[in-house]
C-alpha cells in the first residue's frame, strides 16, 4: 500500500517512508491510497485474540512493508504486561444495570495517558522503517504538545539509538502533573522546551520548521532528518485505530452486542487524531452509528460540525482540560480529504484560507456528509465538574476532566436523540494527571487551593480507591532537568542550537 499527501503531492510513498518523514513534502498529511477492510474471517479470528494481536492484525492491513509476524513482535514488546498491567486497554461496563455505557480505559501505560498506546509502539515502527529504507541519518523527533503527547513521546524515544527528541510545550498551558512529567525526564537524547504562548503557537512553529526547505536542507547536510511524534505522523495515528476495533471485538465476545450491531463512540477531541482513528475503524468495517466529537470551551470543532465554518479567530481559553486547548485541529485535514473523495484541490484551498485568514468554510455537500456521522458539542468547566461528580455518583468511576467532556456532550445528545445504541467512551487520561480539578469537582470548588499536588494526588487515591500510577508518583521530588523557556519565533533557532551548533 502506498501513501499520498492530502495536498496532492505527485509522488507516492511506502509506509516506512511515510513514518520516517512524518509530514509530506508539500506540507500535507500522509493518508493511505485506499482504506483496507476487515473481513468476516478477521473479525472471527480476533474474537480469540489479545489486544496486542488485534493491534498487529489491524496494523498489517495498513503497513504492508511489515509482515504480521514483525508487527506481532513490536506490539508484544510495546504492550508488555510490565508496562501496562494484565489488560492493556480495559473496556469496562460502567454500571452492571446499564447495558448501554462502556468506558475504554486508554491510560494504563507508562505516562497515564492514551498517547502511550501509539507512542510505545512508534519507536519500534520508526527504527524498523529506518532499516527498511536504508536511512543513514540521525532521526530527530520534533513534537509540539498540549500536555500528554510530550511525555509519552519522551518516554518512548528516550535513549533510543540514532534519535534525538525535542518537545515544545506551551507555558501555562499544561497541568502541573503534565509539566513535571516532562521537565523531569531523563535521557541523553531528550530536550524539553517551554514556549511562551498556547499550543497552537507551538504546533504552528513545528509545522513551519518542517515546511522550511532551507532549514531541512541544512539539517540533511548535517546528517539529521526531521520527523514527528504528533498525530500528523501516520505511524502515530494508525495504532489508535486498533483500540476502536478492539472495543467492538470486546463487546462481541462478551455478548453485549450482536455481530453487525452499530455502536456509538465518544471522544474528547482537540487535534482530531483520536476521533479520526475511530472514523478509520468504521471505514474498515466496524459498525458505528455516531461519532461524538466532544470539545471544551475552545469549541472550534463543535462550531464547525454545526455550520461548516472553521474559524480559529476567536478567544483562546485555558481550561481544566488543557490537552484539548487547541484551535487548529490538524487531523481534520485528513478527514476533509477523505470525505471529499480525496479532493486535494479543495483541501489546498481550505488550508490556504486557514493559514492566511484563520478561517475556511466547506461546501454544503461536504457538511452534509460530515453531519451524517459526526455529532459535535462542547462543555464549559462548570459542566465538566458536574459531570465528574455525576459519573462518580452513578457508577463509582472517577474520570479525568477530558473524559468528562465526552460524558457531558454524550448525556445531552442521549437526552435529545433518545439513541439507545451501545456507547464506548474513550477515557483519555488517568484522573491523577488532573487531580486538582478532579478533587475540586468531587469535594467542591476551591478544595485543592493551597494543597500541594502530591497531597491532592494522595487524597484522590484515598477517595477513589485507585492506585496512583507509577508515572505520577513522587513527581515533585524529582530533579528538574529541562528549564529552557523561549519565544515562539525562536523555535527554529533552538532546534538548530540543539542539533548542530
Amino acid at each position: 500500500m502506498k501513501y499520498i499527501s492530502t495536498r496532492g503531492y505527485d509522488k507516492k510513498f511506502s509506509a516506512a517512508e511515510a513514518i520516517i518523514m512524518g509530514i509530506a513534502p508539500d506540507g500535507g498529511l500522509f493518508v493511505p491510497e485506499s482504506i483496507p477492510a476487515l473481513s468476516d474471517n478477521d473479525i472471527e479470528e480476533m474474537r480469540n485474540m489479545q489486544f496486542y494481536q488485534i493491534s498487529a492484525r489491524v496494523l498489517s492491513k495498513f503497513l504492508d512493508d511489515f509482515s504480521e509476524k514483525e508487527l506481532l513482535d513490536y506490539t508484544s514488546q510495546a504492550y508488555h504486561e510490565d508496562k501496562w498491567g494484565e489488560n492493556t486497554v480495559p473496556l469496562v461496563q460502567l454500571n452492571p444495570y446499564n447495558e448501554r455505557e462502556y468506558i475504554l480505559e486508554l491510560w494504563h501505560g507508562p505516562t497515564a495517558a492514551f498517547k502511550d498506546v501509539a507512542l510505545q509502539l512508534l519507536p519500534h515502527l520508526m527504527t524498523a522503517s529506518i532499516k527498511k529504507t536504508g536511512e543513514q541519518k540521525k532521526i530527530c523527533i520534533l513534537t509540539a504538545t498540549s500536555g500528554d503527547t510530550g511525555k509519552a513521546a519522551l518516554e518512548g524515544f528516550k535513549d533510543l539509538p540514532g534519535t534525538e527528541i525535542i518537545v515544545f510545550y506551551p507555558t501555562g498551558g499544561v497541568s502541573e502533573a503534565q509539566k513535571l512529567q516532562m521537565i523531569t525526564t531523563t535521557g541523553a537524547n531528550t530536550h524539553v522546551i517551554a514556549v511562551n504562548g498556547c499550543f497552537d503557537d507551538a504546533q504552528t512553529g513545528v509545522k513551519k520548521i518542517f515546511a522550511d526547505k532551507a532549514f531541512n536542507d541544512e539539517m540533511n547536510a548535517s546528517g539529521i532528518k526531521l520527523s514527528s511524534a504528533n498525530s500528523i505522523n501516520w505511524g502515530r495515528l494508525v495504532p489508535q485505530i486498533a483500540y476502536y476495533v478492539y472495543s467492538y471485538i470486546e463487546l462481541l465476545r462478551n455478548e453485549h452486542i450482536e455481530k453487525g450491531e452499530a455502536i456509538n463512540i465518544v471522544v474528547p477531541t482537540g487535534n482530531f487524531g483520536n476521533i479520526l482513528a475511530a472514523w478509520y475503524a468504521k471505514q474498515m468495517g466496524i459498525p458505528v452509528h455516531r461519532l461524538i466529537c466532544a470539545s471544551n470551551r475552545n469549541k472550534v470543532l463543535c462550531d464547525f460540525f454545526s455550520s461548516g465554518k472553521y474559524d480559529r479567530n476567536r478567544e483562546f481559553f485555558k481550561t481544566t482540560s488543557p490537552s484539548m486547548d487547541i484551535l487548529i485541529s490538524s487531523n481534520l485535514e485528513r478527514l476533509l480529504f477523505e470525505i471529499t473523495g480525496k479532493n486535494s484541490e479543495k483541501v489546498n484551498e481550505w488550508m490556504k484560507d486557514l493559514n492566511s485568514q484563520g478561517v475556511y468554510t466547506v461546501d454544503a455537500a461536504t457538511l452534509k456528509a460530515l453531519q451524517k456521522l459526526f455529532v459535535g458539542g462542547f462543555a464549559d468547566e462548570t459542566g465538566v465538574a458536574k459531570t465528574i461528580l455525576d459519573v462518580y455518583d452513578r457508577t463509582d468511576n472517577v474520570i479525568d476532566t477530558h473524559t468528562a467532556v465526552g460524558f457531558n456532550i454524550y448525556n445531552r445528545y442521549h437526552q435529545r436523540s433518545g439513541d439507545e445504541s451501545k456507547t464506548v467512551f474513550a477515557a483519555t487520561a488517568s484522573p491523577f494527571k488532573f487531580s486538582p480539578a478532579v478533587m475540586d469537582a468531587l469535594k467542591g470548588s476551591g478544595y485543592s487551593s493551597g494543597r500541594s499536588v502530591e497531597t491532592i494526588i494522595k487524597e484522590l487515591s484515598e477517595e477513589s480507591g485507585l492506585e496512583i500510577p507509577a508515572g505520577i508518583k513522587d513527581l515533585s521530588s524529582k530533579e528538574i532537568l529541562h528549564k529552557d523557556v523561549i519565544e515562539k519565533d525562536d523555535m527554529e533557532q533552538k532546534v538548530r542550537s540543539i542539533l548542530v551548533d
